[in-house]
């Protein structure tokens, strides 16, 4: 808001009758007057809006232990920080479009992005990518907040750009949804601030909102939290993979699909997170979507799809050590995925901001 000040000038006159002996007061009075009279010039604050989130990377030479159902406790060969960009004109700013009713019909389209809460122009270029193919819902894979899941950041990250999904939503960007079409899932950046209190806030999810799983039209999705600081734990044995476990084997959907943030395998810069290695395939998954690693790569391995999905706006990763079993890799440009569910068939698209596919999977049923 452009905030003025209006200052009203006074002034003072009088009728005297001039003498030599008030030729002194006269003069007197008229420098007291010019220096008691205010100035009118107001000062208007800037009309701009600071948008923050661009990355810088640094890289360590130690990496992860692999080969372990445990955490890794070495340094990360990957850490990032953030610098704010120069601030750009609101005009220049995202405003979503509603998005559509939810339907029950034979056809779904929904859409996943990854490491994308940085409030960038790239994540600007994604969401309206993402806005154009008018999905019934979002899921996302982690790291929703860069770069510290703070309280105050977290509606220009995510709410700017998201709005019309969100149910409930109370944020500043316009109204919300009707019902809730934007379905997160937890990752490493939301939980650096109060153990993700700013995100389970802001959010409205199902069960303990922390990994929960929820049914649209012919599709049954579970959203994992493989954080390892989960109270319900991250190892295939946990309470929380026994839940996953006994939903897959219960869904009557067509496609049943899993996501998370840490990927279990991943020719990135993070690589492969081996604690979050469960038999997915055996408990009835058809597909298996992650991020953490900014990058784009579609593997197979014993038989199941297993993408990475972390193009979404913040800063984009090399690939390291390529795994057996990785089909596809990309890392030049940032984007998202589009699924397009029936009953008979499921594909799975990475599309840039720019609208190139770079990859198309179908699987059928």
């Amino acid at each position: 808001m452009i905030r003025g000040a209006y200052l009203e000038k006074r002034g003072w006159g009088r009728e005297v009758v001039f003498s030599e002996r008030i030729w002194f007061c006269i003069g007197l009075l008229l420098v007291l007057v010019t220096a008691c009279t205010p100035s009118t010039a107001a000062v208007i604050p800037s009309t701009q809006a600071i948008i923050r989130g661009t990355t810088s990377q640094t890289i360590n030479t130690a990496r992860p232990t692999q080969g372990s159902n445990q955490p890794p406790t070495t340094a990360p060969i990957f850490t990032e920080t953030f610098t704010p960009q120069p601030s750009i004109s609101i005009s220049d700013t995202y405003t979503p479009k509603p998005s559509p009713t939810p339907t029950t019909a034979t056809r779904v389209i929904f859409a996943a992005i990854g490491d994308y809460g940085s409030g960038n122009k790239d994540e600007t270029d994604v969401a309206k990518l993402i806005d154009s193919w008018q999905p019934e819902f979002i899921i996302t894979l982690g790291d929703n907040n860069y770069p510290e899941g703070a309280a105050d950041h977290i509606d220009e990250a995510v709410g700017q750009y998201f709005h019309s999904y969100i149910y409930p939503y109370y944020g500043s960007f316009g109204e919300g949804a009707g019902v809730n079409r934007f379905f997160p899932s937890l990752g490493n950046h939301d939980m650096l601030t109060e153990n993700g209190k700013p995100y389970l806030d802001y959010f409205t999810l199902p069960g303990n909102e922390r990994y929960y799983d929820f049914t649209w039209g012919l599709l049954h999705l579970f959203a994992l939290d493989n954080i390892d600081s989960e109270p319900d734990g991250v190892g295939a044995s946990s309470i929380q993979a026994q839940w996953l476990k006994a939903g897959l084997a219960e869904s009557t959907s067509a496609w049943n699909i899993v996501y998370m943030h840490y990927p279990p395998y991943s020719s990135g810069m993070h690589g492969s997170t081996d604690w979050v290695r469960w038999q997915y395939a055996e408990w009835g998954a058809d597909a298996v979507l992650a991020g953490h690693d900014h990058t784009y790569e579609r593997l197979e391995i014993g038989g199941l799809p297993y993408f990475v999905n972390g193009l979404g706006g913040a800063g984009r990763y090399d690939f390291v050590n390529i795994l057996g079993g990785s089909l596809v890799r990309y890392n030049s440009d940032y984007g998202a995925m589009r699924v397009e569910a029936t009953e008979t068939q499921i594909m799975f698209e990475f599309i840039t901001r720019s609208g190139e596919v770079v990859d198309t999977y179908k699987m059928g049923k």
